[in-house]
């Protein structure tokens, strides 16, 4: 008996592997789809310098794409219990594809900024979506469906950036092509690969998220993460300024530091929320993020300590983004898009303003500023959670 009941116990283990092809193609369209996030990183100071534009500025590229991806996440339940998942997420990629595709074309940073937004009109659609989607099609349970998810997170956020590196090396608009074709690919393989899927028994209203919010679990989660992501965004946006170097060596930088997310929320975070429980773990590692923030600040002027950091980083925030991810999907009694909806527009419109107030507080102070606006911030996000722990106890 013990035998069969270690057999079962193995099952799962064996399972996240062993998925639909649909789970896959949703996988790889969301590698790409999260390439976006850092993509233009390497190939902000090349846009600065060839379009003649700020820093300021040229963080816009992150600000309309966040802004505009939590915003529009608020609408994401109401359009895919309409349209259906399939229907949705096929939009999604196609405004994907259309819009990186403008931004490469564009001839100045407010065409490329208006294109980003456009951009992350279409990853709001497809996100919020696609994660539904995977929980819903895997036979390994929500956990590992999620860790699954954050898996192809994890990828797309460490190739974007290398990508970005060796196409911007040619030329800046590289980088956006790439993703155009890329993404074509994807919305291919979802055409062909993944079934018409049922739509939600009850048609989701514009407010269905915002009362979601009414659910202290879920509004914890989301302040938390919003208040987190300000310093994840100014590490991600605004450190290839300080770094000066070129776009092949960020792109390696930041590669490093997405593989150590994408390995970490994949085999770290399970093990180590086992042991530790997910709240505890939550508390840990933000408080690291916000101390490695801090050490980014002190050590602004050393190119090593940079770069030890932001590697360093992606350990600790692959392993946050799976437990809070997690979380999410635990916490709320709402269908899980309206979950994953509200908590998304919480983090990313609070978060939005961190690209372009991380370049403003350079130019007004001094580098080292922003890094430390983003190690407050970042702690405050373990006060917040703390504070709404009582709400939090299905986690």
């Amino acid at each position: 008996m013990a035998e069969k009941e270690g057999k079962l116990e193995e099952e799962p283990q064996e399972s996240i592997l062993k998925q639909p092809k649909a789970v896959w193609a949703v996988a790889f369209a969301c590698v790409v789809a999260f390439m976006g996030l850092g993509l233009v990183d390497p190939i902000l100071p090349a846009i600065a310098t060839q379009l003649h534009a700020t820093p300021p500025q040229v963080e816009l590229l992150f600000t309309s794409y966040f802004l505009v991806t939590g915003v529009t996440m608020v609408v994401t339940g109401a359009v895919s219990s309409r349209l259906g998942y399939k229907t949705t997420l096929l939009s999604g990629l196609g405004l994907i594809v259309l819009f990186s595709a403008l931004a490469g074309a564009s001839s100045g940073v407010a065409g490329i900024v208006l294109f980003r937004a456009g951009w992350g009109l279409g990853n709001a659609l497809f996100i919020a979506t696609a994660l539904a989607v995977i929980v819903q099609l895997s036979n390994a349970g929500t956990e590992r469906a999620v860790i699954l998810y954050e898996a192809a997170l994890g990828l797309g956020i460490s190739v974007g950036p290398l990508l970005g590196g060796a196409l911007g090396g040619i030329s800046w608009r590289g980088p956006f092509f790439g993703v155009a074709a890329l993404m074509l690919v994807g919305f291919a393989g979802l055409f062909f690969m993944l079934p018409r899927l049922e739509k939600p028994e009850h048609r989701s209203s514009l407010a269905d998220p915002f009362r979601a919010l009414g659910h202290r679990g879920l509004l914890t989660l989301g302040l938390t993460a919003l208040c987190y992501n300000f310093g994840f965004f100014t590490m991600l946006a605004y450190t290839p300024f300080p770094l000066h170097l070129g776009a092949h060596a960020l792109g390696l930088i930041f590669f490093g530091w997405g593989v150590l997310l994408a390995i970490t929320s994949v085999f770290a975070a399970p093990r180590i929320q086992a042991r530790f429980g997910t709240l505890p773990t939550m508390y840990a590692m933000l408080a690291l993020i916000a101390l490695d923030l801090l050490t980014m600040g002190l050590g602004v002027s050393s190119r090593p300590v940079l770069i030890a950091a932001v590697i360093l980083g992606g350990a600790f925030l692959g392993i946050n983004n799976t437990m809070i991810t997690t979380a999410v999907m635990q916490a709320s009694p709402v269908e899980r898009p309206v979950a994953s909806a509200a908590y998304s527009f919480v983090r990313f419109v609070g978060g939005a303003i961190a690209p372009f107030l991380a370049g403003k507080l350079a130019e007004w102070f001094y580098p080292g500023v922003p890094f430390f606006v983003g190690a407050v911030a970042t702690a405050a996000s373990v006060l917040v959670l703390f504070s709404g722990r009582a709400y939090l106890k299905k986690v």
